[in-house]
């Protein structure tokens, strides 16, 4: 099972259980949807909570990232799982993204910030 939640330039995804095939499609559909709009987009995937993933959902993974070689910025991926933290390093050669392995959130959504805000600044939007 998974949750998601669509902002206006990230997409976030946390993984609860096994993830499925159908779980990959519409975190997929909601990501096309927003690269549609919002080109490139971050991720946040949260992997914590998962317990495990069949060979098609790994096989849909690489599929989806040469796919969209060049619609994300950064990815930031939660896990304390090496095997999960090997293919984002592998997948690091398919993309342009820059993906960034988190064992905290609080991290994670810091690095992901940190280029918008910096932005802000130079815009004199932050005070």
């Amino acid at each position: 099972m998974i949750t998601t939640d669509v902002l206006p330039d990230r997409v976030e995804m946390r993984a609860y259980g096994t993830l499925t095939l159908a779980d990959c499609k519409a975190f997929e559909e909601l990501s096309d949807y927003r690269v549609r709009f919002n080109h490139p987009v971050d991720l946040l995937i949260d992997l914590r909570s998962m317990t495990g993933c069949s060979l098609d959902v790994a096989m849909e993974e690489w599929r989806y990232v040469r796919a969209h070689q060049s619609d994300f910025g950064k990815i930031a991926l939660l896990t304390d799982d090496q095997l999960v933290s090997w293919s984002a390093w592998v997948s690091q050669f398919f993309t342009e993204a820059d993906i960034r392995i988190f064992e905290s959130e609080r991290s994670a959504r810091r690095w992901l910030d940190k280029d918008s805000q910096l932005e802000d600044l130079a815009d004199g939007e932050l005070h």
